[in-house]
């Protein structure tokens, strides 16, 4: 029996959520053909539509359990595609998207192997993982934005990198930490 206020259905919210998702592989069409200007536009959408359902969720207690899947699903779409995209035209070096993707695919692996332990983790960001979350959002805007408004972002962008780089290496460390301390509790033995 589903609840009355659908706490798992789709709502206004959920529904900007899967726009997020949509434009997943337009940002990366753009990227691709070189219409830059084009995906920092959807780029700038795709952010915006994230504030609005988080809004609206919280706002108006629209928060569903759908919702808190599709949320981080979009999010992380949106920018392991936009670093894959960006590091196969050259517009960012490719161990920088490696290191990126990478940390994402240990995170979902670790998660992985503590439900088959069976004993899952709970799905907490670390404020690492945010401030890294909010440097790799600004980095691929100001690549985007700098490649489709043809201007330099010296030394911006270097510094931007510089902080995706540590806080994405910074974040592995303490999700790393944190998972063994939890596969190494009581409960997974």
């Amino acid at each position: 029996m589903k609840p009355p206020n659908g706490i798992y259905g789709l709502n206004i919210p959920n529904f900007i959520t899967l726009g997020r998702i949509v434009l997943v592989p337009l940002v990366v069409w753009a990227i691709a053909a070189s219409q830059m200007t084009v995906a920092f536009v959807l780029f700038a959408v795709a952010g915006l539509s994230d504030a609005v359902d988080g809004f609206l969720a919280k706002r108006f207690n629209m928060t569903t359990e759908l919702g808190a899947l599709l949320d981080p699903i979009a999010d992380k779409a949106l920018l392991v595609s936009i670093y894959v995209a960006l590091g196969i035209t050259g517009a960012i070096p490719r161990w920088l998207v490696i290191l990126v993707v990478s940390r994402d695919f240990m995170i979902v692996g670790a998660m992985i192997v503590s439900w088959i332990l069976d004993n899952p983790m709970p799905v907490k960001p670390l404020m690492a993982s945010k401030l890294n979350t909010v440097a790799q959002v600004g980095f691929a805007a100001l690549v985007l934005a700098a490649l489709g408004f043809k201007f330099n972002a010296s030394p911006y962008d270097a510094i931007l990198m510089a902080a995706v780089t540590i806080l994405t290496l910074w974040s592995v460390v303490l999700y790393f930490i944190a998972w063994v301390r939890h596969v190494g509790t009581p409960e997974a033995m």
